[in-house]
């Protein structure tokens, strides 16, 4: 194989590669490593180990934090040339590259072998990233999570010796590499390696293709509509609340009618357009469009009239054609219901629910609504259904009894504005959880945060005040374990960040 291509600052794709989607942070390495294979990755970090250079890795770009673009960093890995799509048949499973971005995983998957992962929206971001957090999308409450499907992973490690090799890891409990497997099902990118490659076959899957990962819906029915704030009080605003958290509480089992339904309740400032739910359900259910409009009336019961979604909310496109449920093929759907990259300065912050929010959580989010900027939003999405038929210790992804995940999220572009909008989301997200020190601590209401959705204040005395570490917020009981595998897998603590697993 011919050696990776090496940027430097003096050429012209060096600008694009050190920028991710969050345009606070950029980065300043002294070489990039644009990588098209596993050799290549296994040099790349040879050489840095050697010259004593910290590195980073980049797939799609997405991460939410400046792990990446950390001044420190003077070697980047940019896996993008690294996105292959296949059949293995020695494995009995399908190989993805870790640096391919969902949109291709998911057309090449379905228009191939017909069948589908359970993973998320946004099509450009990187499988690497979004895998090794465990994976969560529209199919999830059907079909789990990603991880759920992980058959193996090959991952570049580093010795105590400094010897770099790659190191292929299954779930096979015999497999002497056994330990490498489950940390990447949630342990975090950026962390044990650099994964250079995923096999894909659910439990039970295989050895046919056409049955070795989930088939997708046929047609799925999607829906979008918006409770204008011009009509809607602080009453309408409760009940929708309400609704949203008890409809949830009532049907989070794998087997309820409803599982293959997934919504997301967009909670946006008064200086936009109101409140939006945007809705997909599985066509190929029982009575699904009767379930699906019983689902809207339930959440709106109470609360007045919705019109048509004409506003994006964060990064939820509009859909004012789907204000009365229109059904799609499957793909189509897909493709039409992705989150965009809004390349803008951004912030997020999350919490797993098990509970819908209590009264005095929701006088603080009404509280917070007043910010003067239509690109903040609150962002609550349906969870449970099969995520939660798995043990919370069988991967290293915890939160397996939550029946919402909250994501708070605020879009801006200029730099000026900065102190601003990270001031209002972090004190909105204080006062939420202000009686359990600024964060969601686990309790049988909450369940921590998702480490997909980094956030450095969880690790700030300043910001997290309940003396629950951010590493029990992201990995609960798991922590210890990870932190096991991370004394066997990378004892010189090559592959580290602001929120990586710590070495015991």
């Amino acid at each position: 194989m011919p050696d990776a291509l090496i940027l430097g600052p003096d050429d012209p794709a060096y600008a694009t590669v050190v920028r991710g989607i969050n345009r606070r942070f950029v980065g300043e390495p002294d070489r990039v490593h644009r990588v098209t294979g596993t050799d290549q990755v296994v040099a790349a970090v040879a050489e840095a180990v050697r010259d004593g250079r910290r590195l980073a890795v980049r797939g799609g770009g997405h991460c939410y934090e400046g792990f990446v673009a950390d001044p420190e960093v003077a070697v980047l890995i940019d896996m993008s040339g690294l996105d292959a799509v296949g059949w293995d048949e020695t494995r009995q499973a399908y190989a993805v590259g870790a640096g391919a971005g969902l949109g291709a995983v998911y057309k090449a998957l379905f228009k191939n072998w017909g069948v589908t992962i359970p993973a998320g929206s946004c099509h450009s971001v990187g499988v690497g990233g979004h895998f090794t957090g465990g994976g969560y999308g529209v199919l999830s409450r059907r079909h789990g999570l990603t991880v759920d499907h992980l058959y193996a992973v090959e991952v570049v490690v580093v010795g105590e010796d400094g010897q770099v090799r790659a190191v292929v890891a299954t779930r096979d409990p015999a497999d002497p590499h056994h330990d490498l497997w489950w940390a990447h099902t949630g342990g975090g990118g950026g962390t044990f390696g650099v994964v250079t490659r995923f096999w894909l076959r659910s439990p039970g899957g295989g050895p046919d293709p056409a049955t070795a990962l989930p088939t997708p819906p046929a047609e799925v029915w999607l829906h979008a509509v918006t409770w204008p704030w011009a009509s809607l009080d602080r009453d309408g605003f409760d009940r929708l609340l309400t609704n949203f958290g008890d409809w949830h509480e009532r049907h989070a089992t794998a087997a309820d009618p409803y599982a293959g339904l997934a919504a997301a309740l967009l909670v946006q400032t008064r200086a936009a357009d109101g409140i939006s739910l945007r809705t997909t359900m599985d066509a190929t259910a029982p009575d699904a469009e009767g379930l699906l409009r019983a689902f809207v009336a339930e959440i709106g019961a109470g609360v007045g009239a919705a019109g048509p979604m004409t506003q994006d909310s964060g990064k939820v496109a509009a859909l004012p054609a789907m204000a009365a449920p229109r059904k799609l093929r499957w793909l189509w759907a897909n493709q039409l219901a992705a989150g965009s990259d809004l390349g803008q300065r951004a912030k997020y912050k999350s919490a797993f629910l098990r509970r819908g929010f209590t009264a005095r959580q929701r006088a603080a989010i009404w509280a917070s609504l007043d910010h003067p900027h239509t690109e903040a939003v609150l962002q609550l999405d349906s969870f449970g259904g099969a995520i939660n038929e798995v043990a919370a210790e069988a991967t290293a992804y915890p939160h397996r009894d939550s029946v919402l995940k909250a994501q708070w999220q605020v879009y801006w572009t200029d730099p000026a504005d900065d102190d601003r909008h990270l001031a209002w989301i972090r004190q909105a997200y204080r006062a939420v959880f202000a009686d359990r020190g600024g964060v969601p601590v686990a309790d049988d209401q909450l369940d921590g945060c998702y480490v997909n959705y980094p956030d450095v204040d969880l690790s700030d005395p300043d910001w997290n005040t309940s003396g629950t570490p951010w590493t029990e917020l992201y990995f609960g009981l798991n922590y210890a374990r990870l932190q096991q595998v991370k004394a066997r897998w990378d004892p010189t603590d090559t592959f580290r960040h602001a929120q990586s697993v710590r070495l015991p």
